[in-house]
């Protein structure tokens, strides 16, 4: 029997209440600290969690990361359903764009991002995260299929990555602006190769 991971022992009453209020608080710290300034004790302090309880139940700020962003990877994702893979597409592209230049929400997007390059759990989290993200939006690209806009055997995860891919592109590389005009540009192009059947699913070897 493996061990619970961090704040799932005893799910439910008390346990719960503990866990919303360390993500909460974790949340928080992100937005105002960033990454390198989470700290079991900003959160314990923020939380009004004994930190003895922090350590024990998330044992670093790596597993306070790791934690909040499985929990993440649980709750929906407002998809678009506008009846079009060009403007479905534009959406969501433009729901990351808004995410990132949110003055509350986008400090913790970018932190969930860079922490992976410094923890191993948040790495693999994140990764885990963006899965369930695809899978999610990867409706879109099958209503398109279903609607002839698109090949057969279409990827959809891949229409999804390649619609959103250079908006993270220009955030963390080349520090371009990331806005409504980038989300569109990206959304054409992730459409436009659907179209062209660029983005089909390769055979097995």
């Amino acid at each position: 029997m493996t061990a619970p991971g961090p704040g799932t022992v005893r799910p439910g009453g008390r346990t719960a209440r503990v866990r919303d209020a360390v993500r909460e608080a974790t949340l928080a710290e992100l937005s105002d600290r960033g990454y390198q300034g989470l700290t079991v004790e900003g959160v314990a302090a923020r939380s009004g969690v004994h930190k003895t309880t922090v350590y024990r139940r998330w044992g670093s700020a790596d597993g306070l990361v790791a934690d909040a962003l499985d929990r993440a990877a649980a709750e929906p994702w407002p998809i678009p359903d506008t009846g079009s893979l060009a403007d479905d597409l534009r959406a969501l592209a433009r729901l990351v764009a808004d995410g990132f230049a949110d003055p509350v929400e986008g400090p913790i997007a970018r932190a969930f991002v860079l922490a992976p390059a410094q923890s191993g759990d948040a790495a693999r989290s994140l990764h885990s995260f963006f899965a369930r993200r695809h899978e999610q939006a990867a409706v879109i690209a099958r209503r398109a299929v279903e609607r002839g806009e698109v090949p057969e055997g279409t990827d959809a995860a891949e229409v999804v990555r390649v619609a959103v891919a250079p908006l993270y592109y220009r955030l963390f590389i080349t520090g371009e602006p990331a806005d409504g005009r980038a989300a569109d540009r990206a959304a054409a192009a992730a459409c436009a190769a659907a179209r062209a059947g660029a983005l089909t699913a390769a055979p097995d070897p």
